[in-house]
């Protein structure tokens, strides 16, 4: 457990050995959460937590979140930039699975509105000029389901499916554009920075990834171990390290979500189980 702020839960988890000779870069993502804003500001805490605590997270300092409601579902999300010109998109940070998806245009039973007081976006690789398509013969595709698919043929393309431990799925097919995320360039301060990532363009949802979910979002964003989630896919290219860590409010919502090696203050690190 690393230092943070009082009435914070700060984790930091090493998703496998780092990948060696990489950069120590970081990328940084705001996250926020659906309870934000019901008590007290979180600014007397950090006030007081800074005369005695020096850096946290590699210096980055933003806006904390979660929640210590015994009664609430951990519902905490960020907002990336996708495609070029890049659109904004909300989706839920979650450490329990892998891809990153997005709904897509063709979707008939995705969400088009949410509760959250956020404007949901389907993605269209037609309006972005660095999207393109992932074929079921790429080396990406293989990766996903061990080896060549046995019906794949010229020009189609790798189709993924998710289901979640709350029985919600999606399905689609892999797509590839650049997302943008911001990246620590020194002390408090971050700069926005992007890479090209692959992730599913979500085509159909189910349970409570459809329309009749409220409290709806574009898509997930996964920071499990495999080698098509988010922070692999950064690691693999030498930008960040292969680690993350997340510090969450209990009292006011919202939070941050550090990719790449914590620097100050001295902190233990866990590594994820593996299943």
């Amino acid at each position: 457990m690393g230092l943070c702020l009082r009435n914070c839960l700060c984790i930091v988890l090493i998703a496998t050995a780092a990948v060696g000779g990489v950069s120590s870069n970081h990328g940084v993502f705001s996250v926020k959460y659906r309870y934000a804003g019901r008590e007290r500001s979180l600014s007397l805490l950090k006030e007081h937590d800074a005369r005695r605590q020096q850096r946290i997270l590699a210096g980055v300092d933003l806006p904390l979140g979660g929640s210590s409601r015994p009664d609430g579902v951990g519902l905490y999300y960020a907002k990336i930039g996708i495609g070029t010109p890049p659109k904004d998109y909300y989706v839920q940070v979650d450490t329990g699975s892998d891809i990153m998806w997005v709904n897509c245009i063709q979707c008939k039973e995705c969400p088009r509105r949410s509760s959250l007081g956020i404007e949901l976006t389907l993605y269209d690789i037609k309006d972005s000029s660095t999207g393109k398509f992932v074929t079921c013969d790429q080396e990406f595709c293989h990766g996903v389901y061990g080896g060549p698919l046995t019906d794949c043929t010229a020009n189609t393309s790798c189709p993924y499916l998710e289901i979640y431990g709350d029985g919600s799925s999606t399905t689609g097919y892999f797509v590839q554009d650049v997302v943008q995320y911001d990246k620590v360039s020194g002390d408090l301060q971050t700069t926005s920075t992007n890479g090209s990532l692959i992730f599913g363009c979500g085509a159909r949802q189910s349970g409570n990834l459809d329309s009749t979910n409220e409290e709806a979002l574009d898509g997930i964003i996964g920071f499990g171990k495999s080698n098509s989630s988010m922070i692999s896919q950064l690691a693999s290219s030498g930008g960040v390290r292969k680690m993350f860590a997340h510090c969450l409010d209990g009292i006011n919502g919202g939070g941050i979500f550090a990719i790449g090696h914590v620097v100050q203050p001295e902190v233990n690190k866990t590594p994820l189980v593996p299943n």
